[in-house]
């Protein structure tokens, strides 16, 4: 029998204001008030360290479950209740695969399936076109947001019986895909960039205005695809996505080398950029399967957290790794005047680096100094541990589902990226 569970944990991403706007109830969404005091319960408990951290899990007798840490502030807490049972968290051992192919294995022939249907599902309206979606798609890539929508799907399908996944599940997966690919065509025309992975980007090969046209086409398409699925909370969630990459745009361009940022606008931000995506495509799978409310709301919320994780964790690589690990220079969003979770911790204890970022590194050797500042600071060890408050969150919202091997993929994912810092 399933066990109906729910931890009535803050989300990120849309202000009251968009509840209305798009229909949601704000019992999916939270407004600015709510992430700020998330953001600071996360900065408390980043001071502490949270050292000595044991989590349990409180259940009510009407059946739902509260999670709480022993060490996190009450920001956290949505009420306790009698009746502790153990929850896993990251200091457990769990299976560390060796690559995101290994990880994904347990989806292997769905990402075959999709990656036959990707470039066809594009259409072949206009040639010039369908050969840009050509070159990112052969490029290749992760395939992550099809990929945690697929593992999903699997994972919920079991509880509610289903032999096999829906062409609802599918086309999902595709659309989140596709919808990835036209931010991804957009964001190298903005940030100018000259390769991805490993390839040309669109806009290289045939001009902006092309590149442009292309992305334009894709979100149209995939909207397109999605208004044909028929389910109207899955089209609200979509379209929330799209807006929510313009937003994240917006935001991060009127806050460049602004020393001010506060940690709950960076992770707003975030949710905009890269979390909501991957909320929706792990939120979507679950609605098609048919499990209960609350298992949905669970998706939703270890989708944003892990999307949230990723990326602190990418924003500490950009410090730690070399440009040729990145494949950029290092350090290279504060280059451009993107301050991300270990300089705004940073600048809380260098002073002087408040000086030499708005003065947009206009001296010689400003740049190396600032990165300098950030990595002496505490400032990356503060981001380190964020990232992995917001990836216990992540791991916590699993409980709800039965064991399986796609519940384990979902897990070991959470353990995956964390590693990348280790």
């Amino acid at each position: 029998m399933m066990l109906s569970m729910t931890c009535r944990s803050l989300e990120l991403g849309r202000t009251t204001l968009d509840f209305v706007a798009c229909g949601c109830s704000s019992n999916s969404s939270f407004d600015r008030f709510y992430v700020r005091n998330y953001a600071k319960g996360v900065l408390r408990n980043v001071k502490r360290g949270f050292k000595g951290r044991k989590l349990s899990c409180h259940r009510r007798d009407i059946g739902r479950r509260r999670v709480f840490s022993t060490k996190t502030s009450e920001t956290f807490l949505n009420g306790i209740s009698s009746g502790p049972q153990p929850v896993q968290d990251l200091t457990e051992e769990l299976m560390s695969p060796s690559s995101i192919a290994d990880l994904f294995e347990v989806v292997a022939d769905d990402l075959q399936i999709l990656n036959k249907n990707l470039q066809s599902i594009v259409g072949a309206e206009n040639p010039v076109l369908m050969s840009a979606a050509e070159q990112i798609f052969g490029a290749g890539g992760k395939r992550m947001r099809p990929a945690l929508s697929f593992l999903v799907s699997r994972a919920t399908a079991e509880v509610t019986g289903l032999k096999e996944l829906s062409k609802e599940h599918r086309r999902l997966a595709e659309i989140i895909e596709m919808i990835h690919t036209a931010s991804l065509i957009h964001d190298d025309v903005l940030d100018d960039s000259d390769l991805r992975r490993g390839k040309e980007t669109v806009h290289q090969i045939y001009g902006t205005r092309v590149a442009v046209l292309a992305g334009d086409f894709m979100f149209a398409q995939a909207s397109w695809y999605l208004a044909n699925l028929e389910n109207l909370d899955v089209i609200k969630l979509i379209s929330q996505v799209i807006k929510d990459f313009a937003s994240g745009e917006i935001k991060q361009a009127s806050s460049l080398f602004d020393c001010d940022v506060q940690l709950d606008e960076y992770l707003i931000k975030s949710y905009y950029k890269t979390a909501s995506l991957i909320a929706a495509s792990t939120k979507g799978a679950a609605i098609f399967s048919g499990v209960d409310s609350d298992v949905i709301e669970q998706m939703y919320q270890y989708g944003k957290n892990l999307g949230l994780s990723f990326q602190v964790v990418d924003d500490v690589l950009d410090f730690t790794q070399s440009a040729e690990q990145l494949g950029k220079p290092a350090g290279s969003d504060l280059a451009t005047g993107i301050l991300t979770a270990p300089v705004i911790f940073g600048l809380e204890k260098e002073k002087r680096l408040r000086d030499i970022i708005e003065s947009e590194f206009s001296e010689t050797g400003s740049l190396e100094e600032a990165i300098s500042f950030v990595k002496n600071s505490g400032g990356i060890e503060r981001a380190q541990e964020l990232a992995r408050e917001i990836a216990d969150q992540a791991v916590r919202n699993l409980q709800c589902l039965p064991p399986s091997p796609f519940k384990s993929a979902l897990e070991r994912m959470v353990k995956f990226n964390l590693e990348r810092i280790q």
